[in-house]
């Protein structure tokens, strides 16, 4: 018996031309757009794969900046690698600019200074000259090299002024040196630090004076103290000067706060200091004094006699003894001559006596500093009184509150009229009044709630851009271009309907099935079984 049901033909899969044909001309142009988004992003990942591009960023680097410039691409995760030779340091090309810039700012690289080790390389039949050149180069590279220890210094070069040594004295001149530096930006050197890097350099260098060596900034401003001359004032007598007036400033608002309070009073201090420099020599020469009390410096005895004197008295032992001193003070020298003439004899006696004469030799040195004269001016507030009922008022100060606070401040600052020092005491009501303030901004109006509702409104707008593309173009784009299978029913599953419905033993013939498959899609979609009727209707016509 031949089977009523006859072999059904195996489906043939669709081809890539009749896929294409059944889409419409907005699926083509989505399959488009997919395909070539497909091949973008493959081409990206792609070049994003290679390795980078690699261009020098620094060659013939020293030791000492190579090994900064690699710690300091470590922390920043750049990758880098050195060229066959080691001469020089590649970086990504992309990134080149933008590494040289981030180095420079932390002041890298510092260059290369050549040391002492200039002299190791020495070669055979080297003259003097050049001898002496690279020792003065290696004491400046070392120079150099200490000075950028420190921590504000970027950078330095020392040039040293070292004179032929003579024998000559009068032709042996001093050694001198000038220092650049380049300091990092918003540090700066104190006086010490520069006092520190003066006394380096001249300690460094045999017979240079600290006053020979000269510091300058990269802006070009002196460094190093000078000494002006005497119409002017240095920076350490300026100092010296605030010094002093800031503190006869602090002793007196000190000495007042606790009587009216720190807020209460100021004060400032005019000090006049005298910085000349005098020396003076005095000899002066005292009265003679009394001569029991002189000293007695050289004495001269001078005695004479003239004429003859016959022996007279009785010869013996007396006679020839010497005559006794008188012991009688000599009252009448004229009637001791006439007696001595009246004997026949001339007698003359002379005396000089020098005592030494008093002179006082006294240097005197004056000191450089002294306070010349002192001008204060103290401004005192209104005493706050609150009374009974707790309401606070002011009042000016009594006079005899006034003769108190003028009597301290006078002994705070050390007050001397026979100076000239002048004090004035005032006593006022501060203007405590606060600046007026406009009205408060509303938070909506403020700078920085503006900046980022202005920062969010942007971020959003890229959001809502990019959501609109990937869901109302590229989703639909791709559904279009690839819609979904339709479901199929198999002729297998209906007959197993079919049969298992009706209890028949044999399958529905094909005609039969095909007629209630009309019958159905008439009664589910009447307008596509009249729009078929009306095609073949005009097909007859």
């Amino acid at each position: 018996m031949a089977d009523d049901n006859p072999t059904l033909a195996p489906a043939q899969p669709p081809t890539v031309a009749s896929v294409l044909a059944g889409l419409s001309s907005k699926q083509k142009m989505g399959l488009a757009v997919a395909v070539a988004a497909t091949i973008a992003l493959f081409l990206g990942m792609w070049m994003w794969g290679q390795p980078p591009e690699y261009r020098v960023l620094y060659s013939n680097l020293s030791d000492r900046d190579g090994g900064a410039i690699i710690d300091s691409l470590q922390q920043q995760n750049i990758p880098y690698k050195f060229s066959e030779g080691g001469g020089a340091l590649l970086v990504p090309a992309d990134k080149v600019h933008e590494v040289r810039l981030r180095l420079a700012s932390q002041g890298l690289p510092k260059g290369s200074l050549a040391g002492f080790e200039l002299m190791e390389n020495q070669k055979f039949g080297t003259s003097q000259f050049l001898e002496q050149v690279n020792y003065q180069r290696a004491l400046e590279g070392e120079l150099a090299r200490s000075m950028q220890t420190l921590a504000a210094v970027q950078a330095a070069r020392v040039h040293l002024a070292i004179p032929k040594p003579t024998v000559f004295v009068k032709e042996q001149q001093k050694p001198s040196a000038s220092v650049v530096l380049t300091l990092y930006p918003g540090r700066v050197l104190d006086r010490g630090q520069i006092n520190g890097i003066v006394h380096l350099v001249s300690s460094s260098i045999p017979d240079m004076p600290a006053s020979n060596v000269t510091i300058l900034d990269q802006s070009g401003s002196l460094l190093s103290p000078t000494k002006e001359g005497p119409e002017g004032l240095d920076a350490s007598q300026i100092k010296y000067v605030r010094q002093i007036e800031q503190d006869f400033v602090k002793r007196i608002e000190s000495i007042l706060a606790p009587l009216v309070g720190a807020e209460n009073v100021h004060a400032q201090i005019t000090a006049d200091i005298d910085f000349s420099q005098s020396e003076q020599t005095a000899e002066s020469f005292k009265p003679n004094q009394p001569p029991n009390e002189a000293a007695v410096r050289s004495q001269q005895s001078l005695e004479s006699r003239n004429g003859a004197q016959n022996a007279a008295g009785v010869p013996g032992g007396l006679t020839n003894q010497p005559p006794v001193p008188a012991t009688a003070p000599i009252v009448n020298p004229a009637s001791a001559v006439a007696q001595a003439s009246g004997s026949d004899i001339n007698m003359r006696k002379e005396s000089t006596t020098n005592f030494e004469v008093d002179r006082t030799i006294r240097y005197t040195k004056l000191p450089v500093g002294n306070i010349r004269r002192l001008s204060a001016a103290v401004l005192v507030n209104n005493r706050t009184v609150t009374d009974k009922s707790g309401k606070t008022s002011s009042r000016p100060l009594t006079d005899g509150e006034k003769e108190q606070i003028t009597a301290l401040v006078k002994d705070a600052m050390g007050f001397d009229a026979a100076r000239g020092d002048s004090l004035n005491v005032l006593n006022s009501a501060f203007n405590e009044e606060k600046e007026a303030q406009g009205p408060e901004v509303p938070l909506w109006k403020q700078p920085e709630t503006v900046a980022l509702a202005k920062d969010g409104a942007r971020y959003l707008l890229i959001l809502g851009i990019a959501l609109y593309l990937l869901l109302g173009v590229i989703r639909p784009a791709i559904k279009r271009a690839f819609p979904p299978p339709e479901p199929k029913v198999e002729e297998a599953e209906v007959h197993d309907e079919e049969a298992g419905a009706s209890g028949a033993e044999h399958a529905e013939h094909p005609y039969d099935a095909n007629l209630k498959a009309a019958k159905q899609m008439a009664h589910d979609d009447p307008k596509i079984v009249a729009s078929v009727v009306k095609e073949w209707v005009n097909k007859d016509e």
